[in-house]
């Protein structure tokens, strides 16, 4: 009976530095470290954070993965970049494939668990909405109250080939439901974007509740309309904080 457990204690612990190096790679490509274009090969991956090959090759392959990596033809990954139009395509495709949900959700009929757990959110958020300004920790908690808030939309739709679909496009660079949420926290209106940010949601399960599927499917298509703001604000110098990452971001002409 040992023989198995002290052969997973090393397979556990090579994945454990597999995900802690990806974290760190993603970290060092979001902050400018390692720029767009820029060759990355397990050797020096490796060397850089200390770690032996095979975690970081397991590291690697994720971030192909997620979108942050191009396999390079003669070996080893280069960090990707993006252009407008490719963010702006998978921030559209996430609210069609949210607005899907929602409908779907509304003529099926949500799990009334589901729903709860998703006004019980929303709750959390108005709470935090009453300040009249967010710190850095309560703009944290309102970016983790909004994610759950989108993961149980999906939940309620009661397609696992859906709520798949929805997990692999949200991974991809800058499409996840606060991707470009930071950009609300640093502009003049930020309060203001995110009360109708929280209004849409509100209006939202109030539609799936209510069975009105159509309603429920353009709220959300129109919800991401506002991430598609905060795209164009990011990347034409509306804000004054720039938005981790965007660095590979190419521009519109």
């Amino acid at each position: 009976m040992s023989t198995p457990v002290a052969a997973a204690e090393p397979a556990e612990a090579g994945s454990s530095q597999a995900v802690k190096a990806q974290l760190r790679l993603r970290e060092m490509i979001l902050a400018g470290e390692l720029p767009g274009g820029a060759r990355i090969a397990e050797v020096a991956v490796s060397e850089l954070l200390g770690v032996s090959r095979t975690p970081v090759r397991s590291a690697l392959m994720r971030l192909e993965q997620e979108g942050l990596l191009e396999a390079l033809p003669n070996g080893g990954f280069a960090v990707r970049t993006f252009s407008e139009r490719d963010v702006a395509d998978a921030i559209e495709l996430r609210g069609t494939l949210e607005g899907l949900a929602a409908r779907l959700a509304a003529e099926r009929g949500a799990p009334p668990v589901v729903l709860r757990e998703a006004r019980a959110c929303l709750r959390r958020i108005d709470e935090l909405l009453r300040e009249p300004a967010l710190d850095d920790a309560a703009f944290s908690r309102y970016v983790a109250f909004n994610e759950a808030f989108h993961r149980l939309l999906s939940e309620m739709s009661g397609s696992t080939l859906i709520a798949k679909q929805l997990e692999r496009v949200v991974n991809l660079p800058f499409a996840s439901p606060s991707g470009f949420v930071v950009v609300q926290a640093n502009s003049p209106a930020a309060r203001d974007m995110l009360l109708i940010a929280q209004d849409q949601h509100g209006q939202v399960l109030d539609a799936i509740e209510n069975r009105e599927g159509s309603r429920a499917e353009a709220l959300m298509r129109e919800h991401s309309r506002i991430a598609q703001r905060n795209l164009r604000e990011a990347l034409h110098g509306l804000q004054n904080h720039p938005l981790p990452g965007v660095q590979l971001i190419r521009r519109r002409a």
